[in-house]
């Protein structure tokens, strides 16, 4: 799974450990998401999304080997 977090973050000048903070999440889990290490759920999707007022969509791509897991 492909992600923009990293460049959403940085166009908003925010740290991992703020978006962490805004998701109820610690700051290794948002770099085990950008790094690709960890699939967030659903809901955490949703809510990454809607601090960068953006989708889903935007924010996380599946890649055709996503599909053979």
């Amino acid at each position: 799974m492909i992600n923009t977090i990293k460049v959403e973050r940085a166009k908003r000048n925010m740290t991992q450990a703020e978006l962490a903070e805004q998701v109820n999440v610690s700051r290794q889990t948002i770099n085990s998401i950008e790094i690709g290490k960890f699939i967030p759920s659903t809901l955490l999707s949703m809510k990454i999304a809607q601090i960068f007022n953006t989708t889903v969509n935007e924010i996380f791509e599946l890649e055709a080997s996503d599909w053979k897991k």
